[in-house]
């Protein structure tokens, strides 16, 4: 490792990478979703990692977000809120336990 004014230089670019690598650090964004319908709105929701995703249910039925990797699982009476926290990138598709044919896909991005 170099020495640049007395400190490791090489320290400094493993520092430089792991913060590279992490998610955005306070640029998380809250991302307002509508359950209306019988459905879950547009079929695809682009995200980030560390984003958060509020559902409303404007239904009058209870509704799930479940994800088919089993990364997240909340349920939503009518007229309530539920929120879930994107942790991982890509694809993540998701349907509604109940209501089956409901379905879409998370398109998140590291």
């Amino acid at each position: 490792m170099a020495r640049f004014g007395g400190r490791l230089v090489g320290a400094f670019a493993v520092c430089a990478v792991a913060l590279a690598a992490s998610p955005r650090p306070g640029s998380a964004e809250t991302l307002h979703r509508v359950i209306d319908k019988m459905s879950f709105g547009a079929p695809v929701i682009a995200a980030h990692v560390g984003d958060v995703i509020e559902w409303s249910n404007h239904d009058f039925v209870a509704h799930t977000v479940t994800a088919k990797d089993g990364s997240f699982d909340v349920s939503i009476p009518p007229g309530k809120t539920a929120l879930i926290t994107v942790r991982h990138a890509g694809a993540i598709p998701f349907y509604c336990r109940f209501h089956p044919t409901m379905t879409g896909t998370i398109d998140a991005a590291g």
